[in-house]
């Protein structure tokens, strides 16, 4: 096209600059509703799976038609939008198939203007006008050379629907790609251990024995024994820097002693275990654990150290066995047994139609919520870890079922360091220290005795209800 004639290509390359401009306006307000389109799409998906979840208390509740009024709602957003984004990038095709016919009619019209005035010997054969000198056999030619150059332009307009639609669902993708993993800068490391005349040396079969294992710079390594040892000095904590949720918490817990945190809903309880976890890292203070900076400490192994019972269990697809063996993946189906009869879960796992060889589906579905939570408190007690967290753990569970469950966790619990987050008063009481929390402080602070002797807050709970509202 540049050896034919230079004049009809900057007529070709001015239509193509508009073409460019015009895909790029139609192409970016299209991007932009194919964004809004699959956002809608995760909002209808996500409202359908959380009515079908609830659907028991929709009825409950009557609510039928407004939730498909809601559903109608967000549905119609969704077409609205839909609607947008393939209505641009729809357009995008005829547009840039009319601007090459324009295109095409605009050069035969010069062309064949330009071979006239060829033909009557207006042009120089030298010179900078002679550039404009053209045949009609050159002008047929350029014509078929612009059919050919505009082309792929046109079919790369036709498949931009797809191509806009997937930078769309690319650019969710890529957020959570993007995502920064969890950092872990830690170096001191849990091991299996055994003790030979007083000196800890590593194992790698399980003794029962824990050590810490510190790497020194220059290259010599030491052990440490867990003990259970938790302290936390002047630590505060906001999950956003705007709200503090903890302030100034100050508490130790020996090795094998039982720690008690009270309080109303919102009060920093469970905020408290998820700091010594590391779930979240502290904005100030310390937490120490046998001493060794929580920071030190690789978080897999730190926390493969802390046996966990939640007040929301989660149970997997598998046996009544796999499930209790996810708190021990090396544990003997007798190991398996005795943790469920240390929760009092055997009773009830052996009148199952194939006892612990049961297949629970569904979280558990076929199972009570106190039997879940059995079973969860069994998953703990396999695990054998040193250091034990109890949130809401005996919530579930009625209260001649929490005395037997609570004789088994007493001795669960026997030399183990245990922090216990309760609700029901009663379950608190055998706690060697008891701690009052209140809007993220720790207000009162002793044994269940000398908290009643205060007649503080702990005093107005416990005589004004058992339970916490």
């Amino acid at each position: 096209m540049l050896t034919e004639s230079i004049p009809l290509l900057f007529v070709v390359l001015v239509c193509i600059f508009i073409m460019i401009t015009v895909t790029g306006k139609v192409a970016g307000n299209s991007g932009k509703f194919f964004m809004k389109q699959q956002r809608s799409i995760g909002d209808v998906n996500g409202y359908i799976e959380e009515m079908i979840t609830g659907q028991k208390v929709i009825k409950v509740f009557c609510h039928e038609e407004k939730t498909k009024e809601e559903f109608d709602k967000k549905n119609e957003e969704l077409y609205l939008n839909a609607f947008s984004a393939n209505k641009f990038v729809n357009m995008l095709g005829p547009i840039n198939n009319n601007l090459g016919h324009l295109q095409y009619v605009i050069l035969a019209i010069v062309g064949c203007f330009l071979a006239v005035m060829t033909a009557q010997n207006i042009f120089p054969e030298s010179g900078f006008m002679s550039i404009f000198s053209l045949t009609a056999g050159s002008v047929a030619t350029f014509l078929g050379y612009s059919k050919s150059f505009t082309m792929p332009i046109n079919q790369i307009s036709q498949q931009l629907n797809s191509v806009v639609m997937a930078m769309a669902g690319a650019k969710r993708i890529f957020e959570v790609i993007d995502t920064p993993s969890e950092q872990d800068e830690g170096y001191v490391t849990l091991v299996n251990a055994k003790e030979t005349d007083g000196e800890l040396t590593e194992t790698p079969e399980h003794t029962g024995l824990w050590a810490w294992k510190h790497p020194h710079q220059d290259g010599t390594v030491t052990y440490q024994k867990l003990e259970g040892e938790v302290r936390m000095f002047d630590v505060d904590f906001g999950y956003t820097e705007e709200k503090t949720v903890l302030k100034n918490i100050t508490l130790y817990a020996e090795p094998g002693q039982k720690v008690a945190f009270v309080g109303a809903t919102g009060a920093g309880k469970t905020t408290i275990t998820n700091l010594i976890n590391r779930f979240y890292d502290i904005a100030d203070g310390k937490i120490r654990y046998d001493g060794i900076n929580i920071n030190k400490i690789r978080k897999r192994d730190l926390r493969r150290s802390l046996g966990i019972v939640l007040q929301d269990t989660n149970l997997f697809t598998g046996t009544v066995k796999e499930n209790i063996r996810y708190g021990n993946l090396d544990a003997t189906d007798e190991e398996i047994i005795e943790a469920a009869k240390k929760a009092n879960a055997h009773s009830f796992i052996s009148r199952l139609p194939q006892g612990y060889d049961t297949m629970l589906t569904g979280n558990g579905a076929n199972l009570s919520q106190g039997q879940r939570q059995l079973i969860s408190i069994a998953r703990a007690a396999v695990a054998d870890p040193p250091v034990m967290i109890l949130d809401e753990a005996t919530s579930s569970i009625d209260t001649r079922t929490e005395a037997l469950v609570q004789r088994g966790m007493d001795a669960l619990m026997h030399g183990r360091t245990v922090f216990v987050i309760a609700h029901r008063l009663s379950t608190v009481r055998n706690s060697d220290v008891i701690m009052v929390l209140e809007k993220g402080e720790i207000i009162e602070r002793g044994t269940h005795e000398d908290l009643i002797a205060k007649k503080g807050k702990y005093y107005q709970l416990y005589t004004g209800a058992f339970e916490l509202e």
